[in-house]
């Protein structure tokens, strides 16, 4: 094993890119370019901290992203050690030297350098700074010296029975859903829940409603088990029920506490009749429940699961936003009579949840770090969602409308008169990354051409507000082109 290497970035405390991003661009840079050689030992953090005269936590969870992406590794008693990575050409003198780029300083490439954008909207990211990372890693440790059969082994077909009660009472109390922990199954995030149920629940034969838009991650599965799609309009009000019940469905998927992509809230009302159908078709709803601890205008509303007294919904809940993306953890409650039948044929199936994993949750849930993460997130979130709704209302006025700022971490713009193509290769212009949400209508074409997607989850409010600034100036002023003119 190599000596420990020196590490001198020039970090700008002044830049709106954080610290702890700046150290690990710097370290990954260093690595792409060979640099940094496999084997090289980082320095440990206490010592790079007081080095580089910022804190402990800021490298460490660097650290940690480079760990993620797999650019080092954790050796006992050696510490981080470098792996080996393709070398990439320096993109430039300042990019070789680690040097962050600054405000007004993009790199050749466009849209398409993703690593270039001083703000990326990209919806999923979350406030990855406010991790709690030390709680976590005490309950990883407790895990992993407890019962070695608990956490080593391949665990139990459900996943572990002392977590899926844990979950009940979390259920219970957050969102007023009653079920017991023998109608929770956990699985490796929303897709592979939904994987398991078009093998052991849904119908290749028979048709299978999805509102539209929805979810192309969910889209994407059932349409690779080959189950007939459907699409089911989706309007203010919620889903097209005359639409559901022309198509002949028997099963449909629904977004119902925040619609994906449009970011409506499905009317009590509304999810009365949808239950109602269900009933009356002898039906199943999969209600998506993918975020609902982020909710910040009203009252809050039922889940169809905790309004349903003829146990006709499956329930899809997941920790990926309200937590870690990187657990994979996610849970299904089924309905009574389905439970005995889905667990018979899944006897032969490995729980695809890390048991160590489950574990660790457990007893980050049973001591209170969950809670306490949410609660302190959701006024994070609240807070971004506030500087960015408030922005774009003062900085472009009539020109872009808000749509789905109740809820969830992302919005949608409709800028008036314009064309997403030309939107986007001007923000890119000003290293800004913004999206387009056409791909979650199963007809791209039926999308909005001025839509736009804004991810607003892992963007500090300083960042926020510079972007949707830069966004006003480079769209409605700087020589951008004007409106059409309306036919």
């Amino acid at each position: 094993m190599k000596s420990i290497v020196g590490l001198s970035p020039l970090l700008d405390r002044n830049s709106e890119v954080p610290v702890y991003k700046q150290l690990y661009q710097y370290i990954r840079r260093q690595i792409e370019s060979g640099r940094l050689k496999e084997n090289d030992r980082l320095p440990p953090i206490r010592q790079l901290s007081a080095h580089l005269l910022i804190g402990k936590n800021t490298v460490e969870t660097a650290y940690q992203q480079l760990l993620a992406e797999g650019y080092v590794q954790s050796k006992p008693r050696s510490g981080l050690l470098v792996l080996p990575v393709p070398v990439q050409p320096m993109a430039g003198r300042e990019e070789a030297a680690g040097i962050p780029l600054r405000s007004g300083e993009i790199a050749e490439g466009g849209a398409e350098a993703s690593s270039t954008a001083i703000v990326d909207f990209q919806y999923g990211d979350i406030a990855l700074e406010r991790f709690p990372l030390a709680a976590w890693k005490r309950c990883l440790t407790e895990a992993l010296t407890g019962d070695r059969r608990q956490t080593l082994g391949y665990g139990e077909l459900q996943g572990n029975g002392e977590l899926r009660r844990e979950i009940a009472r979390y259920l219970y109390g957050a969102r007023g859903i009653v079920c017991s922990s023998e109608q929770i199954f956990l699985a490796g995030g929303t897709q592979h829940a939904i994987s398991l149920l078009c093998q052991l629940l849904l119908s290749a034969e028979e048709p299978f409603g999805m509102e539209d838009p929805g979810y192309d991650g969910v889209r994407t599965v059932l349409s690779n088990h080959r189950i007939p799609l459907v699409p089911i309009p989706y309007d203010g009000e919620g889903l097209d029920l005359a639409a559901l019940k022309r198509s002949g469905a028997k099963a449909v998927y629904v977004t119902p506490a925040h619609q994906f992509p449009l970011g409506s809230v499905m009317p009590v009302g509304q999810r009365s009749r949808l239950l109602k159908w269900a009933d009356e078709t002898d039906g199943i709803i999969l209600e998506d429940d993918y975020n609902s601890e982020f909710r910040y205008q009203g009252q809050p509303i039922p889940p169809l699961k905790a309004m349903d007294a003829e146990d006709r919904v499956v329930y899809l809940g997941t920790f990926s936003k309200s937590f870690m993306p990187a657990l994979r953890l996610s849970y299904m409650v089924l309905p009574l009579r389905l439970v005995d039948n889905f667990r018979d044929r899944l006897e032969a199936y490995s729980q695809a949840v890390s048991p160590l994993l489950q574990q660790a949750m457990l007893l980050f849930m049973k001591e209170g770090h969950y809670a306490r993460h949410v609660r302190k997130t959701r006024k994070l979130y609240q807070a971004r969602s506030r500087t960015l709704l408030q922005t774009v209302q003062r900085e472009m006025g009539e020109r872009a409308e808000i749509i789905g700022q109740k809820a969830g971490l992302h919005v949608l713009l409709d800028v008036k008169g314009r064309e997403f193509k030309e939107l986007t290769e001007l923000a890119a212009g000003c290293g800004i990354r913004i999206y387009s949400p056409s791909r979650h209508w199963m007809n791209r074409e039926s999308c909005p051409r001025s839509y736009v997607m804004l991810g607003f989850g892992g963007i500090e409010e300083d960042r926020i507000h510079e972007a949707v600034r830069r966004l006003k100036r480079i769209w409605f002023e700087d020589g951008a082109s004007k409106p059409k003119e309306e036919e």
